[in-house]
């Protein structure tokens, strides 16, 4: 199996190629959990994946409670669906927040603080009320609790990983938090194993060919824990030896792409195609990495891949009359430069503005 034949396999399996008819909270059922710490960016991930739905969809389904945004795998956050979104916080959040008991104790978060802030968060959002990050810690503030010092970004993100809160719908340009119990008030109840199997079997499914080390990492979870996980459903996967590595994956994938495939994307930044995998080198050069992390901040900018291979970025530039965009390769595009253009198209008609002008940067 070469690098080709990996990224196609991938391509198909996370439904970047061949989902058109998939609705939006399908998407991120089959892929099981995507990266959401941006939030226009996973709005395109989930677009990208369902060439029928636009923006408003997608905030829709958000709204129906179909898709949850919230703090689960690794740490951050992620679009998870309604259904798995309270056991995959049960599996995933002791620990999280256990690698996490130095820094809140650092900030000065003890248990009895913390349970004061969720007294004062519970009050606020009860009966099906919803406030913004700015809402609550002012409410916060006014109960003699500090929020400076990173103090109120960790105090929601304990809620969080607690389970009091997720993320609601959007005001304005602000996105709202809810109680999770009112929000979600019936989901489905996993034991740890149960969990385990459940988590690896969609990771696989929607990430294959992956290795079981690339599960632990995308989970955030331990190898231990990943091998245990991946132990039980082996039964319905398949698994290829690569340079003495084993990459498991669906019986069911997919080698090559569609015919319609035009081999080229505007992939958002913190995409599952990159985010996905511990290692990375089947689609994205060693040397070329560190150009979409730039100052290896943790910042994944967007990428242009094409033919299966992370090949450039590029960024929108938001206009009163439309979009700009900017591509800037990382190679020369020769014959692909006008399925660049197709796929700049897609993303302005996703967005709902006209594409003004789309500019190609010097090589990167």
């Amino acid at each position: 199996m070469t690098n080709k034949i990996i990224a196609d396999r991938r391509l198909n399996n996370l439904l970047i190629v061949g989902s058109k008819f998939l609705r939006p909270e399908q998407v991120v059922q089959k892929l099981g959990a995507l990266q959401a710490q941006d939030y226009m960016q996973v709005m395109w991930a989930i677009g990208l994946r369902t060439p029928s739905a636009s923006l408003t969809d997608i905030e829709r389904a958000i709204v129906d409670r179909k898709i949850i945004l919230t703090w689960s795998l690794r740490g951050t956050i992620h679009c998870v669906p309604s259904e798995d979104v309270k056991w995959m916080l049960q599996l995933t959040g002791s620990r999280v927040v256990g690698q996490a008991k130095s820094r809140l104790a650092q900030l000065g978060l003890d248990n009895g603080t913390l349970e004061r802030c969720r007294e004062v968060i519970t009050e606020a959002l009860k009966g099906g009320r919803q406030a913004d990050r700015s809402e609550l810690l002012r409410l916060l503030e006014e109960a003699g609790i500090s929020t400076g010092n990173q103090r109120g970004y960790h105090i929601l993100w304990h809620c969080a990983y607690q389970g009091l809160i997720c993320f609601g719908p959007v005001n304005g340009k602000q996105q709202t938090f809810v109680l999770l119990d009112e929000w979600v008030p019936h989901s489905r109840e996993f034991s740890i194993d149960e969990s385990l199997a459940e988590l690896a079997l969609r990771y696989f499914t929607a990430h294959g060919p992956a290795t079981v080390n690339d599960f632990a990492w995308w989970a955030g979870m331990t190898l231990t824990d990943a091998r245990r996980g991946l132990e039980t459903v082996k039964g319905v996967l398949f698994s290829e030896q690569i340079e003495g590595r084993e990459y498991w994956m669906s019986t069911a994938s997919v080698a090559q792409p569609s015919e319609e495939n035009s081999g080229v994307y505007l992939l958002p930044g913190f995409d599952e195609y990159i985010l996905g995998f511990k290692d990375r080198s089947a689609v994205l050069k060693p040397e070329t990495a560190p150009r979409i992390v730039p100052g290896i901040n943790g910042v994944f900018l967007p990428t242009l891949v094409v033919d299966g291979q992370v090949i450039g970025i590029w960024k929108r530039i938001f206009k009163k009359k439309g979009i700009e965009l900017v591509i800037t390769p990382f190679e020369q595009l020769g014959d692909s430069e006008e399925r660049v253009l197709r796929a700049a198209e897609r993303y302005a008609v996703f967005v709902g503005l006209p594409l003004l002008k789309i500019d190609f940067a010097d090589r990167a």
